[in-house]
């Protein structure tokens, strides 16, 4: 029988909704490889010839409509079917499928809350620099995953990691144009990048690498088309994030983030690189310590210390179960 509205759907028409097609829900829903997949339990399919439960039908109508509210993707409104009822063709599902498995499977409704527990240290509580002489401050970040499947979740589903950068401690002759310099960066949000392309998360556009809320400085590097999928698991850092200052005669300051993707998949390094040349010949180069921030925290709030924080924000799990887990950060600075 061939799939026409108001004939009866037969196995084969529902198995390859739910497996069997090119693009299906189980791709989208379930494991699913690379950028799609959402982790959530698979939807069995029907043995040959056999009957398509109403349950089994109001699965796949729910299912369908879950993923289309997470991401925001408007879909042909169903009723799912109940017991008792027969269960007959729905217009467009294979419509539908097909949009939910494009682009629109990288974008999300809503996100979830901000996570900011780390362990170790994110601040230089000590000073830094001796007279006139060159330093670098490094921050290194550590976000790590349950497995490679759990990494790929988050991100397919619209997780986001979030860094801060900030200094406001006094008591040098340079503090003041680092805290102002450190200031100037803004918020580097580091996302998936879904289907090569741009995912809008909570009403935010997201390119890969994407700064928000910073101003000023020299924009060196912004790697906009680097998102995870763009990472090779086991390869060297890729450097997503460089501003210099742009106050003369200081231009050779710069805070540069780098990623790398270590080679089982489920750690993300990142590395942030304060660094002052001590070129300026009026000026002793050193800056003051400070106080540092501690575990939890989603700002730099009321601490002083040059710091750079890591935060994450998990996806929603309004319509999906959290099959991401919680990601671990450890940070340390030298």
């Amino acid at each position: 029988m061939t799939y026409t509205a108001g004939s009866l759907i037969e196995a084969n028409d529902y198995n390859g909704f739910v497996n069997d097609s090119a693009n299906n829900i189980n791709k989208i829903w379930s494991t699913g490889t690379g950028d799609i997949g959402y982790g959530q339990t698979a939807i069995s399919t029907v043995a040959a010839g056999g009957v398509v439960t109403a349950t089994q039908w109001a699965t796949l109508v729910n299912n369908l409509a879950n993923i289309g509210s997470h991401t925001g993707t408007t879909i042909t409104s169903r009723t799912a079917p109940v017991v008792g009822n027969t269960i007959t063709i729905l217009n467009n599902v294979a419509t539908d499928i097909n949009t939910l498995s494009g682009p629109a499977r990288g974008n999300a409704a809503a996100s979830g809350t901000t996570v900011g527990t780390f362990s170790g240290t994110t601040s230089k509580t000590s000073g830094t620099g001796s007279g006139s002489s060159a330093w670098t401050i490094t921050f290194t970040h550590t976000v790590t995953f349950a497995s490679a499947d759990a990494a790929r979740y988050f991100f397919n589903a619209g997780g986001l990691i979030k860094i801060m950068y900030g200094k406001s401690s006094t008591g040098t002759d340079h503090d003041d144009d680092w805290n102002t310099f450190a200031g100037k960066c803004g918020n580097i949000f580091f996302s998936g990048r879904v289907a090569s392309t741009t995912n809008t998360i909570a009403g935010q556009a997201y390119t890969g690498t994407t700064r928000l809320s910073g101003t000023g400085g020299t924009q060196t590097v912004l790697a906009t088309t680097t998102g995870f999928y763009n990472l090779t698991n086991g390869a060297g850092a890729t450097t997503i994030f460089q501003l210099n200052n742009d106050v003369s005669p200081y231009g050779n300051e710069f805070i540069r983030t780098t990623v790398a993707l270590g080679t089982s998949s489920t750690v993300l390094t990142f590395v942030t690189t304060w660094s002052d040349d001590g070129a300026t010949p009026v000026i002793n180069a050193t800056i003051s310590g400070g106080t540092a921030v501690s575990s939890p925290a989603t700002s730099i709030g009321s601490a002083t210390a040059p710091t750079t924080l890591v935060n994450f924000i998990p996806p929603s799990s309004t319509y999906l179960t959290a099959s991401w887990g919680t990601p671990t950060i450890a940070a340390s600075v030298v």
